[in-house]
């Protein structure tokens, strides 16, 4: 029997619904203008995501392919460049050095061990020399006496091809200048101090102090000059890291090794590197301030929603607790008539709470689907995410939303449903 009274009930609110179209459509408007906005917002804020995530991936991928770019450029700089960072003794005048373009002061030659062992992170391709200029007795000029060894290589770091071939043992690698006066050709042996050595190497024009230099063997240049186990200089190539950052490259150097001074080789190819690579940090720079302008504005679009849903919720609440009253006060007769046939208290409250129920779920559901429609076709997103609409939908929400409409009607309902339901028939049928 309660079944039946249960579907008779259902009945009924459906008849009413159908009689009492006006009242009815416009409860369902205020629901659906409230389901909208849910699901017009939630759709706009899953595009904006989408949009932020394009333009993000796309200005990711200029950065790494030009930061890609220019670590080739910096490889093919550094590689005609040569050395750009000097480690000199610390307690040599720089001002004689520039003058001399050799230091006269020296450091132990295991200073270049100490570093190539550290975790230094600021310089790489380490070349300990000793320079001095001497007079070359067996040919009577005045030359630059330089003493190079193999590239020390930095003891956590993969290897990596040296910038210059060393020179071999017994060998001898001439300035430009003196050759050509000299006459000089390769495979030459030669009298430098009192000891041979054979010519394995003639230098092109620098148009600088190497035009007059000679270069040998580490060991053997220390030797003839009397500093064995001493360098006064290490040549080192600064790593991109340290662009345009020689205190970064100082102080690093100065915790590992204390008693020395670093100066900085300038060049035209070196800066434009530089401008290069801080054009490319500033679009790396430039995407994080695109990142976040993009949580700024999610933030308060988020914040506009919190806000404007439940605002919109309220009304629509408020709205349709107003039309079911009116439509309580229109249909006094009818209810009377219906509790004198013995229609009970609770069933009267259960028949406008079915009505205030069904129009809450129909119109949630269908003000987010439409809010959804709208939003997806508003979403502003590339052509390639023109086929994403789906990713817009978010059945949780909707979900939430065929949960929370029909609540929020019943509970807007149920004050004038309560009043329907006590309201005595004799007394209703009377009056009218």
């Amino acid at each position: 029997m309660s079944q039946y009274t249960s579907m008779h009930i259902l009945r009924m609110a459906l008849c009413e619904i159908r009689e009492h179209k006006l009242n009815f459509s416009l409860g369902l408007l205020s629901v659906l203008v409230a389901g909208g906005c849910i699901g017009g917002l939630a759709t706009v804020l899953r595009a904006h995501d989408l949009r932020s995530q394009d333009i993000l991936e796309t200005k990711e991928a200029e950065v790494k392919e030009a930061m890609a770019k220019l670590e080739d450029d910096y490889r093919i700089i550094t590689k005609e460049m040569g050395f750009n960072v000097l480690i000199l003794p610390k307690n040599q005048n720089l001002s004689e050095f520039y003058a001399e373009n050799y230091a006269s002061e020296f450091m132990p030659e295991s200073y270049v061990d100490t570093l190539a062992n550290s975790k230094v992170v600021t310089i790489q391709h380490l070349l300990p020399s000793i320079q001095q200029k001497i007079k070359w007795p067996e040919r009577n000029r005045t030359i630059l006496l330089t003493g190079v060894r193999d590239e020390v290589p930095i003891a956590y770091r993969s290897p990596v091809l040296p910038l210059l071939q060393p020179v071999p043992d017994g060998g001898m690698t001439v300035g430009h200048e003196l050759h050509k006066s000299l006459g000089l050709k390769m495979g030459d042996r030669l009298q430098l101090m009192g000891r041979e050595f054979e010519v394995t190497e003639l230098q092109p024009e620098r148009g600088d102090i190497d035009d007059i230099t000679v270069w040998i063997a580490l060991d053997a240049a220390q030797e003839l000059l009397g500093k064995e186990g001493k360098i006064n200089a290490i040549l080192a190539l600064e790593c991109s890291c340290a662009w345009a950052d020689l205190p970064q490259v100082r102080a690093e150097l100065a915790k590992i090794l204390p008693g020395t001074q670093v100066i900085e080789k300038r060049s035209q190819a070196l800066a434009r590197a530089e401008t290069r690579w801080r054009a490319a940090e500033e679009t790396k720079s430039a995407v994080a301030r695109e990142k976040e302008n993009r949580a700024v504005l999610r933030a308060e679009r988020e914040n506009l929603a919190a806000i404007l849903v439940p605002l919109v919720v309220l009304i629509a609440g408020f709205w349709i607790g107003l039309l079911a009253w009116a439509n309580v006060r229109d249909r006094r007769y009818e209810i009377g008539v219906l509790r004198a046939i013995g229609l009970r208290s609770h069933q009267v409250l259960l028949l406008f709470l079915t009505r205030s129920t069904f129009l809450g779920a129909l119109g949630g559901v269908l003000g987010y689907l439409i809010g959804w429609g709208v939003g997806a076709g508003w979403n502003g997103l590339s052509p390639e995410r023109a086929g994403t609409a789906m990713q817009l939908l978010d059945p949780a929400l909707l979900g939430a939303t065929a949960l929370l409409a029909p609540l929020v009607s019943t509970l807007a309902g149920w004050i004038p449903a309560q009043l329907a339901a006590i309201q005595d028939p004799a007394e209703v049928l009377r009056s009218e």
